[in-house]
């Protein structure tokens, strides 16, 4: 096979396609510049190691050598890792979902020379079909438009790029309330699932920013509603198949509105957030089972997630030996054999199928597999068969140990091991309040083990953060999103076990995001330094999607700072952060939970 520039890459998802046929070049100048001397268009794939679809589409085209001989015809063709450079996805998600109203991974989008897009789609198949064409009928389109209908697409192009500004531009409001909290915890109520938790019909995500904010939003205001809400989302998500119950761990969303049938990557951050609402939600409800899943994220992160420096890893793909979930599905036999003179129950419990219960997302049939997921906690079951639920409790733990056993024996999804400053700040946070909630200094070694390690390892020559360590290498300059996340992690730990040298160093991150990213126009953090050039559009966000904002993760930063050491000149800041996003926000409240958390955190800050 071909071996591309990729080849001198650190990312896993740019060295998965250093072979494919397809030339490809990592985002830099020279790509641009050839497009440039060769008269070009770029074609732009953005995507991430553990991301199905992106297997998929290579498979399917970018290993194959007659779309790679149009591809290379046709464009200068670049790669990019939306995880090493979120600021580039950003721009160009907004370009496509302002082309095709919709978004997701692989992102494929065609650029002019000079990085301007005007045209863009997620994954496209070889061949065409259903309306859609495949990539080598794309490839002879777009080549005859811009031989032959040039100035039309610089035109749109140029369109394109100006209205793309408006995604990234927020109306301010002096007036600071909790009405948007209101509207937004309404919102959620009238689109809650009271059969099975959540706040969509299919796919389900976790959205563990939303559940924050409803156990915040309960306590200040009385609202009991909203605290079953998330007791029933996080009772079902436990419930559910998309909780590795061998394993531990959360998978990344649910494909069905059970909860059952899981898209089965992990990700660092989720098992950050959602162990984050798991805590929150023991807090409030002393419920032991919530205390357990956040223990249980834990030991799984420990395990299967921790570098032996002891910072994290990125994530798990969803897929081994080219099929989706296969590490993690049970076929009849095998559950049974493990399962031993107990086995009947536990078929029943797991509801273990003959033909399988694991439904193949593309098709909707049985596949012959098994997701384990329970229809109710066991210790419901234990009510039902008259035994006792420790009883219960302990059989099943003893056959998830012996199922450890034969998993072990599989081939293990990809792990993307490269380690990502502001995922590790995520999981410190984490950590660091489940040493705190449960009086576990165990969680407080790991969080301070991290935190030391990102903190040494994890800066250039002149103090600033960087994004990316992978190989014994750390490279890119840092985003928004690593100093707001590396932040919040630090001020986490100082909550836990006061040590100066936390809140020192969160200070003077926090004094650098000011100094490279701040918005001094219109107030708010952009996505990248302002040393960094190289979009035609400088991203700023606050919409609080898989992960929250740098903005509103930033506002929660000031709140914190405000109420620890006292000076007037934080809770200054926060206003001013809270004021320069508010009337967007109130447009829109649902759209930005973690904003809205801050937010009413400095409402209640005493002067």
């Amino acid at each position: 096979m071909y071996s591309n520039r990729l080849i001198h890459e650190k990312s896993p998802y740019l060295l998965q396609h250093a072979h494919n046929p397809v030339d490809w070049y990592p985002w830099g100048d020279e790509a641009f510049d050839r497009a440039k001397s060769e008269d070009k268009p770029v074609f732009v794939s953005i995507g991430y190691a553990t991301c199905h679809w992106c297997h998929v589409m290579e498979r399917e085209s970018f290993e194959n050598p007659e779309a790679a001989r149009h591809l290379n015809d046709t464009f200068i063709c670049i790669k990019v890792d939306r995880e090493e450079r979120p600021d580039i996805d950003a721009v160009y998600m907004a370009a496509c979902h302002l082309l095709t109203s919709r978004g997701g991974w692989p992102l494929s989008v065609f650029l002019t020379p000079d990085r301007k897009p005007f045209f863009a789609a997620t994954y496209i198949p070889l061949t065409s079909r259903f309306g859609q064409p495949g990539v080598i009928d794309l490839c002879q389109q777009l080549s005859g438009m811009w031989h032959g209908q040039r100035q039309r697409i610089l035109d749109a192009a140029f369109q394109l790029t100006e209205t793309m500004k408006n995604t990234f531009t927020f109306s301010p409001s002096e007036q600071l309330d909790t009405v948007p909290s209101r509207a937004a915890a309404g919102w959620l109520k009238q689109r809650f699932d009271v059969n099975h938790g959540g706040f969509e019909s299919a796919p389900k995500f976790p959205t563990p920013h939303r559940l924050l904010f409803l156990l915040q939003w309960a306590q200040s205001s009385g609202d009991s509603e909203a605290n079953l809400m998330v007791e029933k989302t996080l009772f079902s998500m436990r419930n559910g198949g998309i909780w590795d119950h061998v394993g531990f761990g959360f998978h990344r969303y649910s494909t069905d509105a059970k909860w059952i049938l899981p898209h089965f990557e992990k990700m660092l951050y989720d098992q950050a957030l959602i162990s984050m609402a798991y805590l929150d939600a023991f807090t409030s409800t002393r419920n032991p089972v919530f205390a357990q899943t956040a223990q249980d994220i834990f030991t799984y992160v420990k395990q299967d997630m921790t570098s032996p420096e002891g910072a994290f890893y990125s994530a798990e793909d969803a897929d081994s030996e080219g099929e989706e979930g296969r590490f993690y599905v049970w076929h009849r036999d095998e559950f049974l054999s493990a399962a031993g003179q107990q086995a009947e129950q536990w078929e029943k419990i797991f509801d273990i199928r003959p033909n399988g219960n694991f439904h193949d997302e593309a098709s909707g049939q049985t596949s012959g597999a098994n997701i384990l997921y329970l229809r109710r906690p066991l210790r419901q079951w234990a009510d039902g068969l008259e035994t006792e639920a420790s009883q219960m409790v302990a059989a099943w733990e003893a056959l998830r140990n012996r199922l450890a056993v034969i998993r072990k024996t599989r081939i293990r999804p990809l792990l993307d091991d490269k380690i990502l400053t502001d995922w590790n700040g995520l999981m410190i946070a984490a950590l660091a309040q489940g040493a705190r909630i449960l009086k576990n200094s165990t969680y407080q070694d790991m969080a301070e083990t991290a935190a030391d390690w990102v903190l040494n390892h994890m800066r250039d020559a002149s103090g600033r953060l960087l994004h990316r360590h992978r190989q014994g290498e750390s490279g890119i300059l840092a985003h928004a999103d690593d100093y707001a996340f590396l932040i919040h992690g630090l001020l986490s730990l100082y909550q836990a076990k006061p040590n100066q040298v936390y809140l020192s160093e969160a200070i003077g991150l926090q004094m650098r995001l000011e100094a490279d990213f701040s918005d001094e126009t219109e107030g708010g953090y952009f996505s990248s330094a302002s040393t960094e050039n190289d979009l035609p559009i400088r991203p700023k966000e606050i919409y609080d999607g898989a992960l929250p904002s740098a903005n509103s993760v930033s506002l929660s930063n000031l709140v914190t700072l405000a109420e620890m050491t006292h000076e007037p000149i934080w809770k200054k800041k926060a206003e001013s952060q809270a004021r320069a996003f508010m009337g967007t926000v109130r447009e829109q409240p649902q759209a930005y939970t973690f904003f809205l958390h801050g937010l009413n955190r400095l409402l209640n800050l005493s002067d």
